[in-house]
């Protein structure tokens, strides 16, 4: 179903059983390859997919500045290809540090600009951490968390069929009031085809009441958890800091890791995911072609 190069189509549920085992295999763990995750956010960012001579996956897309860009999720091509690319974008997105590692001097040679794209890298986190706050540097989380425990009636369960709903309530009622609803198109959607993109949740109720929800996927062969989407209901002291304990007390113990996504630059969500001590980054690239070294660094 997904179109020969240099034909692009539109991503669509009937290239799930094309896309969804080729993205899960991927080492890296970028938590924007999956199939969950482009479809998802097909719309906004105007996802359209190829298959290159190569075989490899080209995905095309366009920022919020409206600048097109490209990715390839699915390792790097021949430079004629890459260079083709570059005549209908602006930049080469969210390329892997392997691919950089094993590709970085033929994209130099020829005059592209590789660079650390610090604000989209994946914050990485140990689950064991995450589940128990271990240390001096996780005491003030531990406090909110104790808090909650103290000053609330809570109850936590799994997203099911039962409870859909629920998780429903809790996405509405954070958007409730908001100028900018960042995600929400594609958190609604991710709770009403849950089961379809085999995503897994965990719900918090206060008092009877939805209150918190978080919900991902595997990342990284299995070995990682992508936590994609994570909302609640802020009057509630300690919430945040008890849902992100909770979900992580309930993944299995076979994931080492929990990939929490990344800040889009943003110092206020930069310094919550900083707090929570991370163990590492998935880091990501962009590449830039030799005519936009200089507008690169303003991208």
């Amino acid at each position: 179903m997904i179109p020969n190069y240099p034909e692009f189509s539109p991503i669509d549920w009937t290239m799930h059983d094309d896309l969804h085992p080729r993205l899960a295999m991927l080492k890296d763990g970028i938590s924007e390859f999956t199939f969950a995750n482009l479809y998802l956010f097909r719309s906004q960012y105007n996802y359209r997919l190829s298959t290159l001579p190569d075989k490899h996956l080209v995905i095309s897309g366009t920022d919020g500045k409206g600048r097109p860009f490209f990715m390839l999720p699915c390792g790097t091509s021949e430079i004629q290809l890459i260079n083709e690319l570059f005549q209908t974008h602006d930049y080469l997105k969210n390329l892997s540090a392997s691919a950089v590692e094993t590709f970085r001097i033929e994209l130099e040679k020829n005059g592209y600009l590789v660079s650390e794209d610090r604000d989209n890298f994946d914050y990485l986190y140990l689950r064991k951490d995450l589940a128990h706050l271990p240390g001096k540097k996780l005491h003030k989380k531990r406090n909110l968390v104790n808090a909650f425990i103290n000053n609330y009636n809570y109850e936590e369960k799994r997203i099911d069929r039962s409870n859909r709903k629920d998780t429903i309530t809790i996405l509405e009622k954070w958007a409730e009031g908001r100028e900018d609803l960042g995600d929400y198109k594609a958190a609604r959607e991710s709770i009403e085809r849950m089961d379809d993109f085999n995503l897994t949740g965990c719900l918090t109720y206060v008092d009877g009441e939805p209150a918190a929800y978080s919900l991902g996927e595997p990342l990284a062969r299995g070995r990682c958890f992508a936590i994609h989407f994570e909302k609640a209901l802020s009057q509630y002291k300690g919430i945040y800091q008890f849902v992100n304990r909770s979900f992580a007390s309930m993944l299995p113990r076979h994931y080492h890791h929990i990939n929490r996504e990344q800040d889009l630059g943003d110092p206020g969500l930069r310094q919550a995911k900083m707090s929570y001590r991370p163990a590492g980054f998935v880091k990501k690239y962009k590449v830039f072609p030799p005519a936009d070294t200089e507008r690169s660094f303003h991208v």
